[in-house]
């Protein structure tokens, strides 16, 4: 009786062990996956790291080594042991350095004393006999001969180290804790005092108290079972306040991935383990040995598990992570994500409509042009036939007014085209055109039967309510550009508001630290871009935290007290500065960042047209763009960090109106 139950208790340890690796593991990838350049990842990567390594070892030691490999993974396994106390300590340290206590050098020097402490526990429990003493070894409770630790003279000085390093990390975290201003915060701190200490007392080599064998005994695997389960659940337990750390996603956001990813990566690891564990060894399930059984096993598990995720997520999601007004708020934003299309979607839909039109009407070309550009724009065709953009241009007003006083269907003849008008409903009270359809001509007066107007007008209501979604969703796509930098919080603000200022540094290493600028540098970048894209009007331009840089109300004296025509000086200005010197040449290498800006955002050209004159590709340009947009952002960000005494050179802009608009562009192409 008391073998069967030790049996099943080793298995049960050996199940647990193996599913500690893989959580430990699977949080180590998610923490460096997503926060890696933040301290308090890397430094909660290390402590995750010798966790693995511990049990890892473990897991190893279950599947039966040869002698020498078992003495070997029993000395391997500190390198997880020896590193813990350590890694505890310097975790607790990024957690103080967070809330704006940097270490003036004491506490740096003495996390470097104890790497090189830890470095000589592992150096002695590989290579010696002072630390540790792998010892042949028997229990009554288990066959054959195994491998137990024995204690070395070195092993209590461990002790005093384990213990005075993981009762500093504490208090460190408690120093921590204190500088937390915001509840949330004070919480999340507080789970990480307890929690990161379970991990070292989970790994601490507790058998070497115990006694040769006396792991193997019905106590002490019940003891470690309990302690592997308080890992396992400690584990879960402290990836969440981590994952806070140097997010830049609100806080909704972070449970959300870190719940589908626990439950979607780790849990499916091990019920896919488990199901092995346990059937692999079975003799027969329905008459089926094992072996066989436990690949299909494997797969029905897993299949079955994500099935049963894929239902239940989305219930633990509203009760764990929304609260009722945000669940209402959430669905209304995922309703309008799963109701938007790209433009492609758009363009398929209108090519499919007049794929359509060119079967019932028997002809082989057809197209749609938008008018709502500066110049019309053929965006969906199907067959050869397309008219010439500047033939379409030049005519456009005169084809409008035939388009007006068109009878049959709304159609008339254009050069070798039966032309019909798409026109916007939802805007304005009246029907505005905001496109046109043509079709290859069959003849050349038109001639529709009753049924062919009843079907092409139906078809035309199609590419009409294409055309106007089409062009809303371009709307709120660019409202969005120029809004989301702005609603962005950055890291560094979320520090000022949820712990207490830092303290002052040394007056004698303040000749060794840089400045560091009030402002996240890749948001700001983002600000630049939005600002850019709406440079004649926008919530980009008009909605830009830029408007509160000192060089943009500075330069509102010179514009009329008008915000957005200053900010829109400065933007110009740092524009003029990629500008070389001499003749201005389109395909000159150097020429290239100031002709994208010129062209892209002062005349607001496609990146079609921008491509064509520059002869490059489109993904060749967006690439170039966004190395120029940086460019500009680099000069402000000068002007505004740099020198007290540097002053930006700011040419005042005329009112905007279209008329300014294109003799600016005019202005800076000489």
């Amino acid at each position: 009786m008391d073998s069967a139950v030790i049996a099943i208790l080793s298995l049960i340890n050996e199940t647990l062990a193996s599913a500690i690796v893989i959580v430990a593991f699977s949080l180590l990838l998610y923490n460096l996956s997503r926060n890696l350049n933040n301290t308090v990842a890397r430094t909660s990567a290390l402590v995750l790291g010798c966790v693995t390594a511990a049990y890892l070892c473990d897991v190893l030691i279950s599947l039966d080594p040869s002698p020498g490999t078992y003495r070997a993974i029993l000395r391997l396994q500190w390198l997880g042991i020896a590193f813990m106390p350590v890694a505890l300590v310097h975790l607790s340290d990024a957690l103080l350095e967070t809330t704006g206590l940097p270490s003036r050098g004491r506490r740096s020097r003495i996390i470097q004393l104890m790497y090189l402490i830890s470095a000589v526990f592992l150096l002695s429990a590989a290579f010696g006999e002072s630390l540790i003493r792998p010892m042949p070894a028997t229990s009554a409770f288990t066959t054959g001969t195994f491998y137990s630790l024995e204690p070395g003279p070195l092993f209590p000085v461990y002790i005093a180290y384990f213990v005075v390093a993981t009762t500093f990390a504490f208090i460190n975290v408690g120093r921590a804790r204190q500088r937390c201003l915001t509840r949330d915060t004070r919480r999340r701190m507080g789970y990480l005092q307890f929690a990161m200490l379970t991990p070292a007392l989970g790994i601490f080599p507790f058998s070497l108290l115990l006694g040769a064998g006396e792991e193997y005994s019905l106590v002490g695997l019940l003891l470690v079972n309990a302690a592997n389960i308080v890992v396992i659940l400690m584990l879960a337990f402290l990836a969440y306040p981590l994952s806070f750390f140097g997010s830049r996603v609100p806080d909704r956001v972070v449970k959300t991935e870190l719940l589908r990813f626990f439950l979607r990566g780790p849990m499916t690891g091990v019920i896919a383990l488990v199901t092995v564990l346990y059937t692999f060894p079975a003799t027969r399930i329905i008459g089926i040995p094992g072996q066989s059984f436990a690949p299909f096993a494997v797969v029905a598990t897993v299949l079955m598990w994500q099935w049963f995720v894929a239902i239940v997520l989305p219930v633990i999601e509203r009760r764990l992570v929304y609260a009722d007004d945000d669940r209402e708020q959430f669905m209304r934003l995922q309703t309008l994500s799963e109701r938007l299309l790209t433009r492609d979607d758009y363009v398929q839909l209108l090519e499919a409509t007049l794929a359509s039109i060119c079967e019932y009407m028997r002809v082989g070309s057809a197209f749609v042009i938008s008018l709502l550009e500066t110049r019309p724009d053929v965006i969906a065709r199907v067959g050869p036939l397309v008219p010439d953009a500047n033939s379409m241009e030049g005519e456009a007003d005169s084809l409008r007014e035939h388009l007006a006083s068109a009878e049959e269907a709304q159609l008339v003849v254009w050069r070798g085209f039966w032309v019909a008008a798409l026109n916007g409903r939802r805007s304005t009270s009246e029907p505005e055109p905001i496109g046109l359809l043509g079709l290859q001509a069959r003849a050349p007066e038109i001639s529709l039967t009753e049924d062919e107007q009843s079907t092409l007008a139906k078809l035309l209501l199609r590419a009409e309510t294409t055309l106007e979604d089409m062009a809303i969703q371009t709307q709120i796509i660019h409202a969005l550009e120029g809004l989301l930098p702005q609603i962005g919080l950055t890291a560094e603000a979320r520090e000022q508001i949820e712990y207490l200022p830092p303290r002052a540094p040394n007056p004698s290493a303040k000749a060794d630290l840089r400045y560091s600028p009030p402002v996240d540098r890749e948001q700001f970048n983002e600000q630049v871009r939005a600002a850019l894209r709406h440079y004649w009007g926008g919530p980009g331009l008009t909605n830009s935290r830029l408007l509160d840089l000192h060089i943009v109300r500075r330069q509102e004296t010179y514009s009329a007290e008008n915000p957005a025509r200053a900010l829109r000086s400065v933007l110009q200005s740092a524009i003029e500065a990629q500008r070389p010197p001499g003749e201005r040449k389109l395909l000159s290498p150097e020429w290239t960042l100031y002709n994208i800006l010129e062209l892209r955002f002062i005349k607001g050209e496609k990146v079609r047209d921008v491509g064509q004159k520059l002869a490059m590709s489109d993904a060749d340009l967006y690439r170039k763009q966004r190395v120029a947009i940086d460019a500009v952002a680099d000069v402000m960000f000068d002007l505004e960090y740099g020198s007290a005494s540097q002053q930006p050179t700011i040419t005042p802009l005329a009112a905007p109106s279209r008329y300014t608009r294109d003799s600016a562009s005019s202005g800076v192409t000489g």
